[in-house]
């Protein structure tokens, strides 16, 4: 198996002045999921190169013992080091792929044209994509060969109003994850806040929250050994 995974290289936090970027569990969580599985990782972002991480996401309350083993993790630290730059790879050689969140997605993988074709190929090749927290926002512009919005009719999560305004970030972030793909004619469903809440709808996979990103990873991983692309 070989795993494609899309990290954010934006780091501002809107006009804040604070820093984001991706959120450390939810790619230490599959990171492991997939390795331990004895998949091949391989890491992409716009900009190439180490993506930023959200320091909040390093603090103390957020961490867990993924993050701790990634974190003293050598050879992890030197892959994240050095993504490839997205608009260089194609879904070709990978059997599906992945995006972590953090609120980095939402200002440049959200909008960005490489991404966008990735996913839309990716699903055109019969390979699943999984997305978690607020990386399903960035399907906000994929489309299927018609032209409707991908989500439409579509069963999906992501991050909730409600946990938006739990972290005092609703007036900051350029839209909210739960409206945009309800505007866009996703089914949106959700679990309790902060919980572990999956969703599967065919090849697409979306997560809630952080604490999601483990369970969307071994679901994803579930549909990989199972072989049903369909």
């Amino acid at each position: 198996m070989k795993v494609l995974t899309v990290l954010t290289s934006h780091d501002q936090l809107g006009n804040t002045g604070r820093k984001t970027g991706f959120w450390l569990e939810e790619l230490a969580a599959p990171y492991y999921v997939f390795k331990d599985a004895g998949a091949e990782l391989v890491l992409a972002s716009p900009k190439g190169g180490q993506p930023p991480l959200d320091p909040k996401s390093n603090e103390p309350n957020f961490q867990t013992d993924t993050t701790r083993r990634f974190e003293a993790d050598a050879e992890a630290n030197a892959v994240l080091a050095d993504t490839m730059l997205l608009a260089d790879v194609t879904h070709d050689g990978f059997d599906a792929v992945f995006y972590p969140g953090g609120h980095g997605p939402m200002w440049d993988l959200a909008e960005d044209p490489a991404s966008k074709r990735l996913i839309e190929t990716t699903l055109g090749a019969d390979r699943p994509v999984t997305l978690v927290c607020h990386a399903p926002g960035v399907l906000r512009h994929v489309t299927t060969e018609d032209g409707t919005p991908l989500v439409q009719d579509r069963n999906v999560t992501g991050f909730t109003n409600t946990e938006e305004d739990a972290v005092e970030l609703t007036n900051v972030v350029p839209f909210l994850v739960e409206d945009e793909l309800k505007r866009i004619g996703g089914r949106f469903s959700k679990g309790a806040d902060w919980q572990p809440y999956v969703v599967e709808d065919g090849l697409l996979i979306t997560g809630q929250n952080p604490a999601s990103s483990g369970p969307a990873a071994e679901r994803l991983l579930e549909r990989l050994h199972a072989g049903d692309r369909r």
